[in-house]
């Protein structure tokens, strides 16, 4: 059987691709596949994440074991066949292709061809530019630092007068403190 994907990204709206892939085949060759239509380095962590009808996480194929103690099943891209995981039209998938800032494309199994054999994965369509593979790390710095343009000579004297808060103001705060603690009870 022939499964036919449609993959799009919401950061790169114009970009879609079209991969027909064997059912029998792996996530691995359909990570390769995808990876080299987007013009992506194929040495980044990445994963499937199957999904439910609203985007839910259900299941995860991972690239290599992360020796995470979970009672979750493990699937290895290498090991495990699509139609292992997947068989129905419509099933969703996000594919992580950069884990640390958790951007990834979204695919859906648009079709599946009975009867049919394919002996390597191909990309059928490309439309549009894929977006930036990894964020730099620029990104993630501390933004520059905001100057006020204020002195401090200018701010009113009386902020940091010591005759701000007396004496019976705050005995005055205690007792109605005190007073609204007492109706309380």
């Amino acid at each position: 059987m022939i499964y036919k994907f449609l993959i799009g990204s919401e950061e790169s709206e114009n970009f879609k691709l079209e991969i027909a892939i064997d059912s029998s085949d792996t996530f691995l060759r359909l990570r390769n596949t995808i990876l080299d239509a987007a013009g992506y380095d194929k040495n980044q962590m990445d994963s499937f994440v199957i999904c439910d009808e609203d985007w839910t996480k259900e299941k995860e194929v991972t690239y290599y074991d992360m020796d995470t103690d979970t009672d979750e099943d493990i699937w290895i891209m290498e090991d495990t066949p699509l139609d292992e995981l997947m068989e129905d039209e419509g099933q969703k998938v996000k594919f992580v292709f950069d884990y640390m800032t958790d951007r990834y494309f979204y695919m859906i199994l648009k079709e599946t061809i009975p009867g049919k054999n394919l002996h390597d994965p191909l990309c059928q369509r490309k439309e549009g530019k894929a977006p930036q593979e990894t964020m730099s790390a620029d990104m993630f710095a501390d933004p520059a630092p905001v100057k006020l343009d204020t002195n401090i000579e200018d701010l009113d004297e009386d902020l940091f007068n010591d005759n701000a808060f007396n004496e019976e103001d705050l005995a005055e705060l205690n007792e109605e403190f005190r007073e609204e603690a007492e109706e309380d009870l």
